[in-house]
């Protein structure tokens, strides 16, 4: 009886604990004890509605209780993954994979030809060029000599007309801000001013190599926090300046919320501005001559759809646009006679998508998408059809490459089983040829991959991309890997990655399903997954999986789900909805906290693809619905689930990842593991260097090894 006691005792003090809001007791799942996260009484109230935040604290990325618990989770992570025996096995095959010789495909400034390459394990891509293409590379800039452990990365570079300047924006860390550095490139020295405050920087260089323009953001200490993303303008560098010496060009502080990006025309006549809300796709077109100090014309201003800037001849401008055209057409406008009536559709939309045009040699080369895979076709100034550029596989054509007088055009292919591969096309002889390939340690003749489409909740039709070893059971015992994204606009096209070969290696299946939210069938297909119809991305996927079992490919224990960013909000909402289908998440930098998002670093930008819960009654109803942080129950048994973030990720912040892990591992019952990685000196994943990525693949890879009992 008194053993009984203490028990009873024990339960109550663990239930005053949980309800009065005091510090939680350990709390052990499947043999695992998780760290402790006390529970606040924070509770917001939405239109009425009462919202409690308890783990509001583990947004303070800086405060000691927030990166103790980090610590904890990674130690946690790390002994469970340290039982795993093939996951040395695992790296050692990552490493061998990624060992290899990358080159992007070239491009031309002046004379010379410039490229990235990376010999296989550099941390981070160098950047060379050529005199000629038969001439030895010379370096322009190698990253890797800008830190020692390869956290500094040179995200965005923009060489001068005449190919002898560079401008170059260093990131830190993984972080979207950047710094913007000069080099004269044959004497491989930098000017001493650097320009500050950047963030999603373009610079567009004026021919005649005096500056350049360029877009930031104000000194952080002249505006609020909430405003460090907000008033973008545009400035004039004059080389060899310092940046307090800038001219401002372009602002508009009436409309803070609205972002520019610079571009010159190729013939160096006119400066345009790409004027955009967000990740709202429509955007707006403002333009003056180079030379003017006047005002920006702005020829288009009802962001009633987008319009990509493709080239111009004269004062004749081309745009891809999806006006009255979601699957895009190429139209002229005459700025000379810029009214509606008087443009000039030169080539109208057809049953497949434009995905990217560019302007050379005189045609217009139109990357389309036929069912997710590209069709590289040439068209003269007129519209009319000149001829197909054949392709490898079902693929993807990526770095497309020309200026608009050249008689020559550079891009690069890739597929699931086909690295990247570039090639050169003559316009003169209409001769295509490789101009470099890999060699990898990889047999992809023992592969395939096939498209099959399958049908949605609403029987939308919806494709997906499958790849295996060839001879694979349909016995439903494969262990298969699914992954999707599925939003702004962006499509998940076939590419090819390591960490993917070394699942097929393992025996693994893997598949891509072209969710709605992309724009794998134009800008129809983006909507039909934004704002209030997002549920339909999440059937989308669940019909996916559901598919793959009724098909033989797999069971429910045999299913991984994968996705990042706004595919980890994805896997996320619909491990949620459907725990009962899926073996294993791993859920990367993920969206999950769908009422404050908007309220760190860059969330608001994507106010127009998921809506503001504080703003709009309406927003809020659908986004509580699904909102993975609080969709969370009490009491289910959840699949294994692996999070990832990164402590400076600036752009989906990691305390969406730590308020999910934290709910989760305190409401699940079960005996599945729930774990968190938090990367350090890294961010969203852009700029991580190579020995980081191979790392964290091998994390990923042994724990569904371990989970899905391979």
């Amino acid at each position: 009886m008194k053993y009984l006691n203490i028990r009873l005792f024990a339960a109550l003090l663990v239930w005053i604990a949980l309800c009065c809001g005091c510090r939680q007791l350990e709390v052990q799942t499947g043999g695992l004890t998780y760290p402790q996260a006390h529970r606040d009484s924070v509770i917001d109230v939405y239109h009425g509605t009462e919202v409690p935040d308890p783990y509001r604290w583990l947004e303070d990325a800086d405060a000691k209780e927030t990166q103790s618990w980090v610590a904890k989770q990674n130690e946690l992570t790390s002994d469970f993954l340290s039982t795993v025996s093939v996951r040395r096995k695992i790296e050692t095959r990552l490493k061998n994979l990624m060992n290899y010789p990358r080159y992007s495909a070239p491009y031309k400034r002046g004379e010379r030809y410039f490229f990235r390459k990376n010999d296989g394990l550099q941390n981070q891509s160098v950047l060379y060029f050529k005199q000629t293409l038969d001439s030895q590379p010379a370096v322009v800039i190698n990253p890797n000599l800008l830190s020692t452990d390869g956290t500094v990365a040179v995200s965005t570079t923009a060489v001068s007309e005449d190919g002898t300047l560079l401008a170059y924006a260093v990131s830190r860390s993984g972080s979207d801000r950047q710094e913007i550095k000069i080099r004269t490139i044959d004497s491989g020295q930098d000017y001493e001013e650097t320009l500050q405050w950047c963030r999603f920087t373009s610079v567009a260089w004026k021919h005649d190599n005096t500056g350049f323009f360029y877009n930031r953001f104000p000194d952080p200490n002249t505006v609020s926090v909430e405003d460090q993303t907000n008033y973008s303008r545009v400035y004039w560098h004059k080389l060899g300046t310092p940046q307090s010496k800038d001219k401002l060009i372009y602002e508009r502080p009436d409309k803070k919320e609205l972002g520019f990006s610079p571009l010159v025309t190729e013939d160096g006549k006119f400066l345009i501005l790409y004027v955009y809300h967000g990740t709202d796709p429509k955007n707006r077109i403002y333009y003056r001559p180079v030379e003017s100090g006047g005002p920006f014309i702005r020829l288009l201003d009802d962001a009633d759809a987008r319009y990509d800037f493709v080239g111009n001849i004269g004062s004749v401008f081309y745009f891809n646009t999806d006006l009255d055209a979601p699957r895009g057409r190429i139209i002229a406008i005459d700025t000379n006679n810029p009214a509606r009536s008087d443009w000039h559709t030169i080539l109208p939309q057809t049953k497949d998508v434009i995905d990217y045009i560019a302007l050379i040699n005189n045609h217009f080369v139109v990357a389309y998408m036929h069912d997710v895979h590209h069709q590289l076709k040439i068209y003269d100034l007129d519209g009319d059809f000149v001829r197909e550029i054949p392709l490898p596989a079902l693929g993807r054509v990526g770095s497309l490459s020309g200026r608009q007088d050249d008689t020559e055009m550079f891009f690069s292919f890739t597929s699931f089983l086909f690295p990247d591969t570039n090639y050169r096309y003559d316009f003169r002889n209409e001769q295509l040829a490789i101009f470099q390939k890999p060699e990898i340690d990889f047999d992809s003749s023992d592969y395939k991959t096939t498209q099959v489409f399958y049908h949605s909740k609403d029987n939308t039709r919806v494709p997906m991309f499958i790849t295996h070893k060839k001879g694979l059971k349909l016995d439903g015992n494969n262990p298969t890997l699914l992954y999707a994204y599925g939003g702004f606009n962006i499509n998940i096209r076939p590419s090819f990655s390591v960490s993917v070969i070394n699942w097929l290696e393992m025996g693994g299946v893997y598949c891509v399903a072209n969710l709605r939210g992309g724009s794998e069938y134009g800008e129809t297909w983006h909507q039909a997954g934004m704002l209030d119809k997002k549920q339909n991305v999440f059937d989308d996927f669940i019909a996916a999986a559901e598919w793959l079992i009724a098909n033989k490919y797999t069971n429910v224990k045999k299913l991984a789900i994968r996705g990042g960013s706004n595919g980890g909000l994805l896997v996320s909402a619909c491990m949620l909805q459907r725990p009962d289908l899926f073996g294993a998440v791993i859920c990367q930098v993920p969206v999950t906290d769908m009422l404050r998002y908007h309220k760190f670093t860059v969330g608001r930008y994507w106010v127009p693809e998921y809506g503001n819960a504080e703003a709009s009654a309406e927003h809020f109803k659908f986004l509580y619905i699904y909102s993975p942080l609080h969709n969370i129950k009490e009491g289910v048994g959840y699949p294994p689930i692996f999070v990832t973030s990164a402590d400076t990720d600036d752009r989906v912040v990691p305390s969406h990842a730590k308020k999910f892990v934290a709910t989760i591992q305190a409401k699940a019952t079960g005996n599945n593991p729930i774990l968190l990685r938090v990367e350090t000196k890294a961010g969203h994943g852009g700029g991580k260097p190579i020995t980081k990525v191979i790392e964290e693949q091998a994390d990923i890879y042994a724990f569904l090894f371990k989970v899905l009992d391979m």
